[in-house]
């Protein structure tokens, strides 16, 4: 009997706000929600920005004047709608109007006039440079002649081409939740990430671990460009060349794996599996695959999974810009007719685009068996019984699309049609595309989605791209696509792609329908395909089903008397995961950090011949391994 994972927990930040209860979804569909939906995600958000707190029984402004909750939403409703989703890039990153660069030029003699300068004795270069020559030293300064010209460095600035970014929540800073201690910020957003993917189960981690052996958890997690910031690998290769040291700490905390080894000793403290799959923008969904499959064949009886990434640095932005493949401030104001760029629509998924707007991102999940979430009372917000991943081929460009993408999509619509049956395929569905933006993708996925449409009778398909809203996150970018069909789930209101005002011309759409407002899919959203495409030829696609789907399978599977046990044991999970969410609404996140916080000691560790126990952990590994090749055994 194959186990089907569900997801019990989910979490994370982005520009769109916190993932956790619904928070971020609702950021994108505001305006179509009831007002006090409205009210409680401004709340959130609110809080999230430092705008508010709460204390001595009541909110305050960051300046200290009380305010009743009910002002807070309609007061701040303007500023927190400025300065969330995709925006121009604000100066906490860097100025992008005086971006630091280093400039070459030439010094040297003029003619036969030779160049003297002064400079501090103790910065000369040993040994000194062809044609310099030392003319005097007094008091700490030498006097050079340069006899030939020398190239020299110097510090300018200019105006960096891209300025639209889907940057956090406007004055929320992760690294301020925590003693940070110099980590490069994706690993800080994962920090904050994870932990509200953890608390937002509303189950305290070590009950769940009363529940499972030490080595039936797995964590997947990575980052795409790995840690690039000063903390990570860029100061490591910046270090030389702005004059200063590497640290201790560069070259290890800037690997790629580092989201799965922080989440692995900081926020669980696990010991059972762990990984970290890099496929570029589809990374997300190649870690989602291996925790279901570790959650279906039995390996695992848990998985937390996710992404983070931080890529809005000048080096980054510049490197994706040299590819042509960003939405530079010209083009987007040419679309427009403009001098000046929309910033907020520079992302416009299958319309008139121009290219990717780069965000920030770190989401997680929680999932785990179906037995595992009857037991525990765990609130169910989907199931995922596939992920089908495949490449391109032969290709004569690392970034050209090829057929994987056709076969993870086509596999993905056939699992589910072999699950749920061909009406629910075809009536019940609806895709979260890549959506990257860009007038190769606009054309090249949609055509793929209207040929597996075709192939299997799907009429009016729902298409929307997540994309338009926070930006392309790169290794998460498919988690955000995952945050946002829960919330399609709870709400049944699919996000309009409502920075694009019409569809392309030559975007494929017989059989597609792409959802520019948003739209009551209520009567519909069974099924969610999330589609990621990433350079290199990286594709996968994932089959995700309503928890109204995977409810009915779970009674079908464990009878009505173990579902009527687990609803009671349901209410107090989601009146735990209701406190949380009234926690976060009030102040400031609290992630979970246990720096150094009782670290297994090897001598403590004991072993006999059917187990292993580690101390501080209730349960031990078990040493009994079946014979998983009973017909190749030598007599």
């Amino acid at each position: 009997m194959t186990s089907l994972p569900v997801i019990i927990g989910f979490g994370g930040i982005s520009s769109a706000g916190r993932s956790s209860a619904h928070h971020a979804y609702r950021r994108t569909v505001l305006n179509s929600l009831p007002v006090a939906q409205q009210d409680h995600t401004l709340r959130a958000l609110a809080a999230m920005m430092g705008l508010v707190t709460y204390g001595n029984g009541g909110y305050q402004s960051a300046t200290g004047e009380a305010l009743a909750e009910a002002d807070i939403a309609p007061r701040y409703r303007a500023q927190i709608l400025a300065h969330t989703l995709i925006r121009r890039l604000e100066p906490q990153y860097f100025d992008g109007d005086q971006m630091s660069v280093q400039l070459n030029f030439e010094m040297g003699p003029d003619g036969a006039t030779p160049c003297i300068f002064a400079t501090r004795s103790s910065e000369l270069p040993v040994p000194l440079p062809t044609g310099w020559r030392v003319l005097d030293q007094r008091d700490g300064v030498t006097r050079i002649e340069l006899s030939q010209a020398t190239e020299l460095r110097v510090e300018s600035h200019r105006k960096i081409p891209v300025q639209a970014a889907g940057q956090l929540p406007t004055g929320f800073d992760p690294a301020s939740l925590y003693a940070s201690r110099f980590h490069p910020r994706g690993l800080v957003m994962t920090i904050v990430g994870a932990s509200d993917a953890v608390r937002s189960v509303g189950i305290d981690w070590d009950k769940i671990l009363t529940k499972l052996r030490p080595d039936e958890i797995s964590v997947y997690a990575s980052s795409a460009m790995a840690q690039l910031d000063q903390y990570g690998t860029g100061g490591m290769l910046q270090a030389r060349l702005r004059g200063g040291r590497v640290s201790a700490k560069q070259l290890p905390l800037g690997l790629n794996t580092m989201p799965a080894d922080f989440v692995n000793a900081y926020v669980l403290g696990n010991v059972g599996c762990t990984g970290a799959i890099a496929g570029a923008c589809a990374s997300f969904l190649y870690n989602l695959r291996l925790a279901v499959e570790d959650i279906q064949s039995g390996r695992r009886r848990l998985a937390v999974v996710g992404n983070a990434e931080a890529p809005l640095i000048p080096e980054v932005i510049e490197g994706y810009h040299a590819m042509s493949a960003l939405a530079t401030d010209e083009a987007v104001a040419k679309l427009d007719g403009t001098s000046v760029p929309d910033w907020r629509r520079a992302s416009r998924p299958f319309g008139e685009n121009c290219g990717f707007v780069l965000g920030e991102s770190a989401q997680y999940f929680v999932l785990c068996d179906d037995t595992l979430a009857l037991e525990l009372g765990a609130d169910i917000y989907a199931a995922v019984p596939d992920v089908f991943v495949n490449a391109d081929g032969f290709k004569k460009s690392i970034s050209s699309p090829g057929p994987g993408n056709y076969i993870t999509l086509s596999k993905a619509v056939a699992a589910m049609r072999s699950l749920l049956g061909d009406d629910a395929v075809r009536t019940r569905s609806f895709i979260q595309a890549h959506g990257s933006s860009t007038p190769q993708n606009r054309v090249t996925e949609s055509k793929i989605f209207d040929t597996v449409a075709t192939a299997f009778g799907i009429s009016d398909w729902p298409v929307t791209a997540i994309k338009a809203y926070v930006g392309h996150s790169l290794a998460p970018a498919s988690a955000d696509q995952l945050i946002n069909t829960l919330g399609v789930f709870q709400h049944g209101i699919l996000p309009g792609i409502k920075t694009t005002p019409a569809v392309a011309a030559d975007v494929h759409r017989e059989r597609l329908n792409f959802v520019l407002q948003d739209l009551d899919v209520s009567a519909r959203a069974d099924i969610a395909f999330l589609n990621s495409k990433g350079f290199g030829g990286n594709n996968a696609t994932g089959a995700i089903v309503s928890p109204t789907v995977a409810l009915r399978m779970l009674e079908q599977r464990h009878g009505t008397s173990q579902m009527r046990d687990y609803r009671r044991r349901l209410e107090h999970t989601r009146a735990a995961a209701a406190t949380y969410d009234d926690a976060c609404c009030r102040g400031p996140m609290q992630p979970i950090y246990r720096f150094a916080e009782n670290p297994s000691a090897e001598n403590d560790i004991t072993i006999d011949a059917h187990s292993l126990r580690l101390p501080g952990i209730l349960n031990a590994v078990d040493l009994d391994l079946p014979n998983r090749y009973p017909d190749m055994t030598p007599a």
